[in-house]
């Protein structure tokens, strides 16, 4: 039996879908500001969506190469408190954000592992498949080997392809302080799917208890 991932649900665009995700036990969800995304939403729609939700539920805005300033002014606009970070950006660059930050790390090599292990603590990994196009939300996985070896030094979201079939498989070897997830419970990029929501946490708890 492990403790249970936190879970971000990514890739949020409707107030159904936050309140569902959050019902199921959703700890986190994520709001795309980068506008070649198809799940990209404005700040103040975002902020729409998860006004009336409990504020323990962390609001983390995703983005690619922003500037500091923008990211700071969507910060103030979104409502978040969480910062994704999730291009080529230098971490020294928001180190001044009234919010916490996540970077993306793609792992593809011992020296990736190594340079990840050594972030500033603050810093949360997330751990995505390599996709310099999309950037996320691909569903493809991670390399879950060298996710394990950073997961060991530090804690990490692991991203990148999971689905209610894969879950419990993924936690188990990788063994995560949280787990991100979004293509894998739409029914279209944007558009969550009621059913897989509910599989995704369903095998994810059992997962957590220690069964198959």
């Amino acid at each position: 039996m492990t403790t249970r991932p936190r879970v971000k649900v990514c890739g949020i665009t409707r107030r159904e879908d936050a309140a569902l995700a959050v019902a199921l036990g959703a700890d986190a969800l994520g709001f795309i500001f980068w506008s070649r995304s198809p799940r990209a939403i404005a700040p103040e729609a975002a902020r729409a969506v998860h006004e009336r939700l409990p504020v323990l539920v962390s609001r983390v805005g995703v983005f690619v190469d922003a500037s500091p300033a923008e990211v700071a002014a969507t910060v103030r606009a979104a409502g978040l408190d969480v910062v994704q970070l999730h291009g080529d950006e230098p971490i020294e660059a928001f180190a001044g954000l009234e919010a916490r930050v996540m970077r993306v790390a793609t792992l593809a090599s011992d020296a990736d592992v190594d340079r990840v292990i050594a972030w500033p603590s603050h810093v949360t990994p997330l751990v995505d498949a390599i996709d310099r196009e999309k950037r996320g939300g691909t569903g493809r996985l991670a390399d879950w080997a060298l996710a394990a070896r950073v997961a060991g030094a530090r804690p990490i979201m692991l991203a990148g392809g999971l689905v209610a079939d894969n879950v419990g498989d993924a936690i188990a070897r990788v063994r995560p302080w949280g787990v991100d997830v979004s293509s894998g419970v739409e029914d279209a990029p944007g558009i969550k799917s009621a059913a897989r929501l509910e599989a995704f946490f369903t095998r994810l708890a059992a997962a957590s208890r220690g069964e198959s």
